[in-house]
C-alpha cells in the first residue's frame, strides 16, 4: 500500500490530530486525557500520514527543539512501511527546519536498545503518565529508527 504524507500545523489539522491520539493513547493505551495534549502542539510540526479513502491512520509531531514524539499509529495499520513513512517526514522536517539533534522519549526498557542505534540518555528518567521514561538524544545525520513500540 501507498501512503501519503501531510505535514501540518496544529491549528489546521486539530480534529484528525486529536482524534488519532485519543484513540491509541487515551482509549487504547488508557493514558490520561491531560497527558497526551499540550502547549507544545501549538508550535509544533505535525505529521499526518493518509490511507485508503483520504483516512488518517497515523500522526507524529517534531517540537521546535527537535523532539520526535505523539507517534500514534491506529490498530491495523502498525507495520514498518508506515513507522518508515512516519518517520521519514518527521526526519525531513527536522532537516527543512535546521534542527541537528532529535530527542524521543523512550520508555526505561527500551533505552539499551536505543544505545545501540546511537542514542544517548539526557537527563534523569522521570515518570509520565505512571511510566518511567528517558529522553534520548541523538544527531539527525546518525538517526536509525527508534524502537517505536516503546516511545510516546
Amino acid at each position: 500500500m501507498i501512503y501519503s504524507i501531510e505535514a501540518v500545523r496544529w491549528h489546521t489539522a486539530r480534529p484528525h490530530l486529536e482524534a488519532l491520539r485519543r484513540t491509541v493513547f487515551v482509549l487504547e493505551w488508557q493514558l490520561p486525557e491531560s497527558a497526551e495534549f499540550d502547549e507544545l502542539d501549538t508550535d509544533a510540526h505535525h505529521v499526518l500520514v493518509i490511507g485508503e479513502n483520504k483516512k488518517p491512520i497515523a500522526t507524529g509531531r517534531l517540537t521546535q527543539t527537535g523532539e520526535l514524539g505523539r507517534i500514534a499509529v491506529l490498530r491495523g495499520y502498525r507495520n514498518m512501511t508506515v513507522y518508515k513513512t512516519l518517520f521519514s517526514a518527521l526526519l525531513k522536517l527536522a532537516s527543512v527546519n535546521n534542527i541537528q539533534q532529535v530527542k524521543v522519549q523512550s520508555a526505561l526498557e527500551s533505552v539499551e536498545y536505543h544505545q545501540t542505534r546511537g542514542f544517548k540518555p539526557e537527563g534523569p528518567v522521570f515518570m509520565e503518565a505512571g511510566v518511567p521514561m528517558q529522553k534520548m538524544v541523538c544527531q539527525l545525520t546518525q538517526f536509525d529508527l527508534p524502537d517505536v513500540e516503546h516511545i510516546h
